[in-house]
């Protein structure tokens, strides 16, 4: 398959600026166009961030249409305001699962200095200087796999390859896309490994990141990546919820399989490392030996956590890390040590330094910066060990974080604006006479107050383990405040159990106060003080008259 982008058309099929993909055409052609907030927004399938590009609207834009494509002679290129922090998005079907290789033209009105190129899911192909004035062409792998997306418990088909590209000036001119027999490199791991999503305007340094969806530019044409991690995934998690098996139906003789647990085994105790953990990673590494592929581990990436006040490293996952190198030694199979070289930067950084790589106020996750980073160590004991050869296209130090990081603001104008999905929420609420839980009211008010849930969690409570569906609001909540001194016990939030009417509007204060200041309480919110108990739909109603 060929597209042009160009006006002066070429050999392929031309594709107009306002051409946009949607799944819902005739099933008997294949379906190609680029995907802005128009068609997401009316497609369910094209927000689920793991069947497409990987980036969508910052909260604040929800709902409106920010990204304007044009063409010229050149391409098409997008021609809003701050062009460079808008993704370019075309979306192709693609004629069943498997590797892909794409082969991309672009060309360039100045000189851009960090040019960016993702595949599928935000997996990064190519970042570094375009010259000005000149087509540019290159060639990448990429691979197409199911997944099970978040929030989802069945298998879903991939059946889209996203192309997206990043820089103010930059045109798409050409796209060539088609099947090719190549090695593919799994992966299995956690939110540390997996293919995040990421918001715009898009900022490395507020997107959060795995080291797997980076890892693809250090490899480049010798193999595919599918990665196979997730949020919040134990060594336990990773087969029972479903994901091994469509990664191990999937490998084949010659391909390799990367595997890097431990920050949320270590949350459970019959998952410690040198118990369940261990074996757990035994029985994988066997398993995959059978099919004729190469297991590899890799030690957990270290956290930036130090002990108190005295400045020195608290290694968390060492036991982890000590098993991993064991096991490898044991099993006779290479390993990637990723705990060692990450330990060695944070502390030779320092916590303060560090952050730089980390996603703010976050200790356990990278933004992009510090993924591609990572994904440089683990590639550089790959080769060490002579699974992959080393690639002369990369260049180091292309992609580092800036001395000042920018903070991240809606626009004045769009400073109070109502989430249009607020309304259908609360209006249409499952369950409505079921009584309310904690971690529902949680939902109801991140979402009457626009704030994101996120897909990670930091251990905030010992209850609520990273897998658990609702992790990722609770540590929303955590880290905007939402969750009063008075609801945490020992540690745990309890976020199944009831909530009184004094819990839900001690919440709903917390997050008022956020947004807009001090909330002066009606007469149905002084009486819901007196309540034990109250429904779901009591509280939606409140929040629907927050008028956030």
């Amino acid at each position: 398959m060929r597209y042009e982008f160009s006006l002066s058309g070429g050999e392929g099929n031309y594709v107009a600026p306002d051409k946009e993909y949607s799944s819902l055409d005739p099933k008997d052609q294949i379906k190609y166009g680029f995907l802005v907030e128009e068609n997401r927004n009316k497609e369910e399938r094209l927000q689920l961030p793991e069947l497409n590009s990987g980036f969508d609207t910052v909260y604040w834009y929800r709902g409106r249409s920010i990204t304007t494509i044009a063409a010229d002679e050149h391409g098409c290129f997008i021609s809003s305001e701050k062009p460079e922090t808008l993704p370019c998005t075309f979306v192709t079907d693609v004629l069943s699962k498997g590797n892909y290789q794409v082969t991309v033209t672009l060309f360039a009105e100045r000189t851009i200095k960090e040019a960016m190129i993702f595949l599928g899911r935000r997996r990064l192909a190519f970042v570094g200087e375009i010259q000005a004035g000149s087509y540019w062409t290159r060639t990448f792998i990429t691979n197409i796999c199911p997944i099970i997306p978040r929030n989802h418990s069945e298998e879903m088909e991939d059946t889209t390859l996203d192309v997206t590209i990043l820089g103010d000036g930059l045109h798409l001119k050409s796209l060539e896309v088609e099947p090719i027999d190549c090695k593919t490199i799994y992966i299995a791991g956690d939110s540390t490994v997996t293919d995040q999503s990421a918001d715009y305007p898009y900022y490395p340094y507020h997107s959060y990141c795995g080291w797997g969806q980076m890892l693809s530019y250090y490899v480049g044409t010798q193999a595919a990546i599918s990665n196979h991690s997730h949020s919040g995934l134990t060594t336990e998690s990773f087969r029972s919820e479903g994901h091994y098996k469509i990664l191990i139906d999937q490998i084949k003789a010659g391909d390799i399989c990367l595997f890097q647990f431990a920050h949320n085994d270590q949350k459970l105790l019959h998952l410690k490392a040198e118990e369940g953990y261990k074996e757990n990673l035994y029985k994988y590494i066997g398993e995959i030996k059978e099919k004729g592929a190469t297991p590899i581990l890799v030690s957990p990436l270290a956290r930036n956590t130090w002990k108190g006040n005295d400045d020195s490293y608290n290694d968390l996952l060492i036991d982890y890390a000590r098993v991993c190198k064991e096991l490898a030694a044991e099993c006779e199979i290479p390993l990637v040590e990723l705990h060692k070289k990450s330990k060695e930067l944070v502390m030779r950084m320092g916590k303060e330094q560090v952050k730089a790589y980390f996603f703010p106020s976050d200790y356990t996750h990278s933004n992009d910066y510090g993924a591609f980073l990572f994904a440089e160590f683990v590639y550089e004991d790959l080769v060490s060990a002579k699974i992959i050869a080393p690639n002369k296209e990369i260049a180091k130090n292309v992609f580092i974080p800036p001395k000042e990081m920018p903070e991240i603001v809606p626009p004045m104008e769009l400073a109070d604006i109502e989430d249009p999905n607020a309304e259908r929420l609360f209006e249409h609420l499952e369950r409505p006479n079921d009584l309310l839980t904690r971690v529902e009211a949680l939902e109801l008010v991140i979402t009457a107050m626009h704030f994101f849930p996120t897909n990670v969690y930091n251990d905030a409570f010992d209850d609520v383990i990273g897998h658990e569906v609702y992790a990722g609001t609770v540590e929303c909540a955590y880290q905007n405040g939402l969750i009063p001194d008075t609801m945490v016990e020992d540690k745990k939030f309890y976020p199944t159990s009831q909530i009184s009417g004094t819990e839900f509007l001690a919440i709903v204060e917390n997050g008022y106060k956020s947004r807009k200041g001090k909330l002066k309480l009606n007469a149905s919110m002084k009486s819901m003080k007196t309540e034990c108990v109250i429904t779901r739909s009591a509280a939606a109603e409140l929040c629907r008259q927050l008028h956030i």
